[in-house]
């Protein structure tokens, strides 16, 4: 049978206290596993505004609806407003999760701060952000996290060495066609092999297919592959809940096996996973580049 990863992005203190939750109570009433991936750190949310001469960022805000989403406090944060600690403010609804059974992972320390920096940081500032994100989720959850998930899938060639150095057994960090060695590294890669929702939402050149539709399409279309799929807490948490309830039904009743990155990793054999360098490369429907699994 084959498996479709679920991993829960939860970018921002909203998300963690409200989208997160959610999804935790739908998967919980349909008996499925997914793993959540938390920002640990200040939720600067509004600093990401910064990013409006990013090619095709303006585009996407339009076409997914940004301030529905995120609300207009979360877009003031780290602008008009402090940006509130996630894991000191909303430690008990990650916990919450984590006692529920699902699997807990580190998504990054602050979110924006990640996403835009990362790319051009050196050792020691990556090493800082990773220190920051893991010992603040150890505050919270009382040990130590095992798996890393870049925020916006963006890296340097620090990062894998770095999240074997601090304890990650694997990441999923990256865009790709399935797992994978970087090299020099025992921290396998799960990359994300299928289109989130906000890539899929209002494309002109999807001539107005549904995403769930779209979705279902593409894992038809590869029946006995395994897949990574990325939701966001702020979108399938909030207005697309009951599209994506609709879509791990449909992907139940065509029999898929619905589960976490942990369930994943263990089916793996990881000695022979191939070796792949990550490379950058973009994705339809988001904006710049991202870290993508390389030819083996």
């Amino acid at each position: 049978m084959a498996l479709i990863a679920l991993k829960i992005d939860v970018d921002t203190y909203r998300g963690t206290r409200l989208g997160a939750v959610r999804l935790a109570g739908l998967l919980e009433r349909l008996d499925v596993r997914a793993t959540f991936l938390f920002s640990l750190g200040p939720d600067n949310t509004g600093r990401a505004i910064r990013r409006v001469f990013r090619r095709g960022f303006l585009g996407k805000v339009q076409r997914t609806s940004v301030l529905k989403h995120y609300g207009l406090r979360t877009l003031m944060y780290g602008v008009l407003l402090p940006g509130p600690r996630i894991g000191q403010r909303a430690g008990d609804a990650m916990r919450a999760i984590g006692q529920q059974g699902f699997e807990a992972g580190v998504h990054t320390w602050d979110h924006v701060r990640w996403q835009d920096n990362v790319g051009a940081a050196s050792q020691e500032w990556t090493r800082r952000e990773l220190v920051l994100a893991r010992d603040e989720f150890a505050t919270v959850f009382g040990r130590m996290p095992q798996v890393h998930g870049a925020a916006g899938w963006q890296m340097n060639a620090f990062v894998p060495a770095l999240e074997r150095e601090l304890g990650f057994r694997y990441a999923s960090d990256t865009r790709g066609s399935g797992p994978f060695l970087p090299p020099g590294t025992s921290v396998a890669q799960l990359p994300t092999t299928l289109p989130t929702f906000d890539e899929l939402i209002g494309r002109d050149d999807l001539g107005g297919t549904d995403p769930v539709e779209h979705l279902l399409g593409l894992t038809a279309a590869a029946p006995g592959r395994d897949q990574v799929f990325t939701l966001h807490a702020e979108l399938e948490g909030g207005a697309y809940l009951a599209a994506f309830e609709r879509l791990l039904r449909a992907w139940r009743q065509r029999g898929f096996e619905l589960a976490d990155l942990a369930t994943y990793v263990a089916r793996l054999h990881l000695k022979s996973l191939p070796v792949t360098p990550i490379g950058l490369g973009s994705v339809a429907g988001r904006s710049g580049t991202l870290a993508v699994q390389g030819p083996a």
